[in-house]
């Protein structure tokens, strides 16, 4: 804990220092006796207490909230990483996963997706948000694909939306497992708005989802057989589903599905990208 706060103390002086007053549309001032802002100034455009924010520089052992971390980070201009730093110092459980339309999927991870096909694949993050895909994982899921943003998500078109949206033939199997590896991620991620507000949301709206959310069951994303019948062909697709983690964006998997025999390839061969409804 001491070693973390002194280089917390230490890591939010040299961000200050290295953000100029007219980065941040304050006037240059001539009496300024170290380079980039003051403390007072940081404060002010966090919205904190110059004191409470003196001495989380100074390395004393205060609480800090998620909420107050987010303004300062935005105050100090830090990027993702420099921002999960701030945040293992500060003893915060981790950064709060930005909302799926912040999210940049960088260019090479999608050219990753595009070459993998014909296998269907995407990148998710923990809450089932979709952040990116190729042609093949739309042809399988046009209607998820084409969700508004706050609703491309696999557990609430699974859960809220029509049963077309997510074809699942093993449902009951399903979603019991993806309702697990959620409670899973909660417990890195309890109290960040984010997560908060799509569970309730996901409440007020599913009973189903209250139930299985009751059970507090937790689990690992494991390979495993998906089972899914499509309007569009006739017979089960079986796919083998796996994820790999990501180092960029944080929090994210990309998941690919792999045929599982000749007659699921075909089949996922022939789906086009028209919606479903």
């Amino acid at each position: 804990m001491t070693t973390r706060r002194t280089d917390l103390a230490a890591f939010l002086k040299t961000r200050r220092d290295r953000i100029s007053p007219e980065t941040v549309g304050l006037p240059p001032g001539f009496r300024r006796r170290t380079p980039g802002l003051r403390r007072e100034e940081v404060a002010q455009l966090a919205g904190v207490g110059v004191t409470w924010y003196t001495w989380l520089e100074q390395g004393r052992p205060i609480n800090v909230s998620a909420q107050v971390l987010d303004a300062i980070a935005r105050t100090l201009c830090l990027d993702q990483a420099e921002k999960l730093h701030l945040y293992r110092l500060a003893d915060v459980p981790s950064v709060p996963p930005l909302p799926a339309d912040d999210v940049a999927v960088p260019p090479p991870v999608q050219l990753i997706l595009d070459g993998l096909a014909p296998l269907a694949a995407s990148v998710n993050n923990s809450r089932y948000d979709l952040l990116a895909w190729n042609d093949p994982f739309e042809c399988l899921f046009p209607n998820l694909v084409r969700a508004p943003v706050e609703e491309r998500n696999a557990l609430w078109q699974s859960l809220v939306c029509r049963p077309s949206n997510s074809p699942f033939v093993n449902r009951d199997a399903e979603l019991p497992k993806m309702v697990a590896t959620l409670r899973a991620g909660y417990g890195r991620h309890g109290g960040e708005p984010a997560w908060t507000d799509f569970i309730r949301r996901l409440s007020d709206r599913s009973s189903e989802f209250v139930r299985l959310w009751a059970a507090h069951d937790v689990a690992d994303n494991e390979p495993r057989v998906k089972l899914f019948r499509h309007p569009r062909t006739d017979g089960e697709i079986r796919l083998h589903s796996t994820g790999m983690a990501l180092t960029s964006p944080p929090d994210t998997r990309m998941v690919v599905y792999t045929p599982v025999d000749e007659e699921s390839a075909v089949r996922l061969a022939s789906l086009d990208r028209s919606p479903l409804f």
